[in-house]
């Protein structure tokens, strides 16, 4: 299985989040919105959840 990622980097953000966060997608959706609610102030929403899940990418496995 791909691992994803979530990357805060890539993300509009006034704070200039460096968060990065990689694993299984269910992982990597479910502790990217804890932290988008906890840390960015956003509401946990299945808009949320879907446009987080939209915005993973597959890990890069150094060769």
């Amino acid at each position: 299985m791909t691992r994803k990622v979530a990357d805060c980097r890539k993300m509009p953000s006034e704070s200039g989040c460096s968060l990065t966060i990689s694993g299984e997608e269910e992982e990597v959706v479910r502790a990217a919105s804890e932290h988008a609610v906890s840390v960015h102030g956003h509401d946990d929403t299945p808009e949320l959840r879907e446009g987080i899940r939209e915005s993973l990418e597959d890990e890069k496995v150094p060769a």
